[in-house]
């Protein structure tokens, strides 16, 4: 009974369900197991393995694919709103990263707008003749909003470089800037493979590099646990 109590009441329960509660969390657990199904149902129809051991990850792949597009309806909204605050935040930081930005946000809402008309085609709630290409479309800007942000990632570790060269790091307040800098490398450093990653994405899709599901299931899947930790820290 004891041994009940401590697990139930345990600290990382008590995380986990803060977690599991909010929408981008449940978003982050699916997509990392609807990505590794895509590259391990992959891996075992390159080692002949037999129909029913593919068939559940197949299955796994495209229908957590559809229940996180109905996750997403309205969150383009969001992205709209945050491309507006950044249009208008004029003094809070350098206007090439305020562009990538806008423009990272934009491609976000205009993909999110795009694929949720899309999925209510393949939801059979709306049927509409448009809607592969739409869904073409909404890969466009996906990828278009994912190299604003990979733009931004490789400006600001380059602004990052500059201002570490002018820290006098024999002083005290030099050393504690350069622990910032650090640490804003670090996190930088990980979106920019979170980003490079999602790029194989709508990059494949839309026919821009030839890339096999292994290839991207593993990528999506590395990128989704970039997603799970941060949103895990962020309901620490």
């Amino acid at each position: 009974m004891m041994t009940g109590d401590a697990l139930v009441y345990h600290p990382t329960v008590s995380h986990y369900l803060r977690f599991v509660a909010t929408t981008a969390g449940r978003d982050k657990l699916l997509r990392t197991l609807q990505y590794f199904s895509r590259f391990y149902a992959w891996y075992l129809f390159r080692t002949n393995a037999p129909t029913r051991l593919i068939a559940p990850f197949e299955a796994i792949k495209k229908q957590f694919a559809s229940v996180r597009k109905a996750l997403r309806l309205g969150k383009n909204v969001e992205h709209f709103k945050a491309a507006a605050v950044a249009m208008d935040d004029t003094k809070a930081q350098d206007e090439l990263l305020r562009y990538c930005a806008v423009g990272r946000q934009l491609g976000y809402a205009t993909y999110l707008t795009l694929d949720m008309a899309a999925y209510l085609d393949s939801a059979g709630i709306w049927k509409f003749e448009s809607a592969k290409r739409m869904q073409r479309e909404a890969s466009r800007a996906w990828l278009a909003g994912l190299l604003f942000s990979a733009v931004s990632g490789l400006y600001t570790l380059w602004g990052l470089r500059q201002r570490e060269l002018d820290l006098d790091k024999a002083d005290g307040e030099g050393i504690v800037q350069s622990k910032k800098i650090e640490r804003e490398r670090a996190a930088t450093n990980l979106q920019l493979v979170s980003d490079v990653c999602d790029l194989t994405i709508p990059g494949s899709a839309l026919g821009f590099v030839n890339l096999d599901d292994g290839i991207v299931g593993l990528a999506g899947t590395v990128s989704s646990l970039i997603g799970v930790m941060g949103t895990w820290k962020k309901t620490a």
